[in-house]
């Protein structure tokens, strides 16, 4: 299957969501890199379309080569490496369903097994490969009507079943979770512990224990969420570096590159290349 025409330039990215039915969007890179403990906050799907994606956890692991799939469930983390093509060139699709499409698939196969990390998809099928197609044009194609949107990414849903497992979006919340859902909703906002504290009714005292408790802290959470958005922006957009440096709160390139080195590893202009900012 290929999806490439509406991206054959990169100024064509972009992250697209439609509310009620999903988000969806395209990864480019031109070198091969590693993302250590990337957070997964929401169930998508993945569909490499060139190179290869490896997906890790404590205890498993998944290779994803060019023309496959794979289903990551949402609240984790994972180590990814994308590995470019013979022609220097990584491309793959992501989809991400609307929260409130569970609920109804879920009890229609409470049979199968939860998919408590990964579940690769039977993509060799052109079924599967229509559906896939059909549901992502759902998404960018607001001419689509929102019933037949949502069922065709619901009919995605049934293709997790027919491979042996369902997704559930409600995990036990845990206060790491908690902190991100409230932090996401301004990334370049002026994140205090009294400020997150009050936001849950308790005390800063409380909070840092039970965040110590889940093994993390405020500020490392709240610079894991804006380099994981940021991330994704230099991805699968074509906004320019400036304009990702203060949608997560940095107000030069400077500084947010050497933050963006101290989460990953290598600087932003490692994703995207030969590319320029517009």
């Amino acid at each position: 299957m290929s999806m490439t025409n509406a991206y054959d330039s990169y100024s064509a990215l972009n992250i697209i969501t439609r509310p009620g039915v999903g988000t969806t969007g395209v990864v480019l890179q031109q070198k091969n890199l590693e993302f250590k403990r990337l957070y997964i906050e929401s169930p998508l799907l993945i569909y490499v379309e060139k190179g290869m994606k490896s997906v890790r956890w404590p205890g498993g692991k998944y290779l994803i080569r060019a023309g496959e799939a794979i289903v990551v469930a949402g609240g984790q983390s994972l180590d990814i490496t994308n590995k470019l093509a013979e022609d220097g060139s990584y491309r793959a699709h992501w989809l991400v369903w609307d929260e409130t499409l569970f609920a109804s698939n879920a009890e229609s196969n409470s049979d199968l097994p939860v998919i408590k990390n990964a579940l690769p998809m039977r993509s060799d099928i052109a079924d599967f490969a229509d559906s896939l197609h059909r549901a992502i044009q759902a998404v960018e194609d607001k001419t689509v009507p929102p019933i037949i949107a949502r069922h065709r990414l619901q009919e995605l849903l049934v293709w997790v079943g027919v491979n042996g497992g369902r997704l559930e979006h409600s995990r036990p919340p845990t206060m790491t979770a908690k902190v991100r859902q409230l932090i996401k909703k301004d990334l370049a906002g002026e994140w205090s512990a009294e400020t997150v504290a009050s936001a849950f009714a308790m005390s800063e005292a409380t909070m840092r224990r039970r965040l110590a408790e889940e093994g993390t802290n405020l500020s490392n959470l709240l610079i894991d969420a804006r380099m994981s958005f940021a991330l994704q922006l230099l991805q699968s957009t074509a906004q320019p570096v400036m304009q990702i440096a203060l949608s997560v709160g940095y107000q030069t390139p400077s500084q947010f590159a050497v933050r963006f080195r101290d989460r990953f590893g290598f600087p932003p202009t490692a994703i995207r290349g030969h590319r320029r900012d517009s």
